[in-house]
């Protein structure tokens, strides 16, 4: 650990609670926990001369934060101009008075993110209390080529066209351009006492697709405030269009694990919950087995790391558009192999929640926001709660259990 790291570490344990003699099953020193995420989905045109201030809902807190930006799939490299962080006060693109930080790299406070990787900040030492709104603003000064993006983000952040010199506002009167994407933010990890982190991983069922813009209802957003006291993060890696076995919306599963899962800071439980894309989708994937080798190779990928799995069952999807009785067939198969398969280490049965018992290939009408394919936030509370139970069991044996 550096000094500035050492000199960081020394402040924090003593502003931070829980780290006295008396604490109970805390950790004796600060830790890194992921506390939000977002994947990206895709590129969108650049943004010379704009300061994009994006906001982000945290899971849990800390005494420091650090912030991870995207040039994943851009093709030049990406400079940024300034990267500030704040609390965000009320509901607009203001800051809270004497909250904003300027964020730094290697103790510098501009940057260049090489084409098709990621980079982090140094730690930023600014107290943020659970479920708390940050305001994560970047320059980019100059024309970086295709913007690295997530799309589907159902929340509103603001942009300054005109950003030079308004990084570091606290007054957000120069944002003036609403927009529903998050511009290269990728990730906020906090410095505390975090218990480890737990990463939704699926496509636009966890993305948040049919639930209310603006408010945090997505199913992990619901599981957050489940797993709160127990002082465990929820990353939500939802990606709208993705699809398990092959390129859709962003890389297939398989091919995004490590980036959007695995490599995540303290990572405990991953929870699968994809797969329908692969069923509906052109072209189709009907062989089971096909699902069945997948789950099992992002399973093994997971232990190997020490990761604990949760396996989500598909849900039903009678009545969109792209529902065929064939199809409906191979998510049957398919979530007999998550029931009784034994490749996880403990099953969410969301099928079971969701589904209509006189019509169990379609959603209860009270979950169904009107597509027959995603979950209204009704719908998405159930779903938190089948997740929370099973994650339950999932982290009983791996020294990190959940409270009941």
């Amino acid at each position: 650990m550096g000094k500035v790291g050492r000199v960081l570490v020394s402040l924090l344990l003593a502003v931070l609670p829980g780290t006295t003699t008396t604490a109970v099953a805390q950790p004796t020193r600060p830790v890194w926990t992921g506390s939000w995420e977002t994947a990206p989905s895709g590129t969108a045109a650049a943004l010379p001369g704009a300061a994009v201030r994006n906001v982000v809902h945290l899971s849990v807190g800390g005494a420091a934060v650090r912030i991870r930006l995207s040039n994943r799939l851009g093709t030049a490299p990406l400079q940024l101009g300034a990267v500030t962080v704040a609390l965000r006060r009320g509901t607009g693109p203001d800051a809270v008075p004497g909250s904003l930080r300027t964020a730094t790299f290697g103790g510098v406070r501009t940057a260049v993110v090489p084409a098709g990787q990621d980079l982090v900040t140094d730690p930023v030492l600014l107290p943020v209390p659970d479920a708390a709104d940050l305001l994560v603003t970047v320059l980019t000064p100059v024309d970086s080529g295709p913007a690295t993006y997530h799309r589907t983000a159902l929340q509103t952040s603001y942009l300054a066209p005109a950003g030079t010199g308004h990084a570091a506002d606290e007054d957000g009167s120069a944002y003036t351009t609403p927009i529903a994407y998050w511009y290269y933010v990728t990730g906020v990890d906090v410095l505390g006492t975090g218990a480890g982190s737990v990463v939704a991983f699926g496509d636009s069922l966890t993305d948040g697709t049919g639930s209310t813009t603006d408010t945090n209802q997505r199913w992990p957003d619901r599981l957050a405030r489940h797993l709160r006291g127990d002082r465990l993060g929820v990353l939500n890696a939802g990606l709208a269009g993705n699809r398990l076995l092959r390129d859709g919306v962003g890389p297939s599963a398989l091919a995004r694990l490590d980036a959007d899962a695995l490599d995540r800071a303290g990572v405990r439980a991953l929870i699968v919950f994809e797969g329908i894309n692969d069923i509906k989708g052109t072209p189709e994937a009907n062989d089971p087995a096909a699902f069945a080798d997948a789950y099992r190779t992002l399973v093994a990928r997971a232990h190997a790391r020490g990761i604990r799995v949760v396996g989500v069952t598909l849900t039903p999807f009678g009545g969109y558009s792209a529902y065929t009785p064939a199809r409906e067939a191979v998510r049957r198969q398919v979530n007999a192999f998550i029931r009784t398969g034994g490749a996880f280490d403990a099953v969410a049965d969301a099928d079971a929640t969701v589904r209509d018992p006189s019509a169990p290939e379609r959603l209860l009408p009270g979950y169904d926001p009107g597509d027959h394919l995603h979950f209204n936030d009704a719908g998405m509370g159930a779903v938190a709660d089948t997740v929370k139970g099973a994650l339950t069991g999932a982290l009983a044996g791996s020294g990190a259990a959940v409270a009941g």
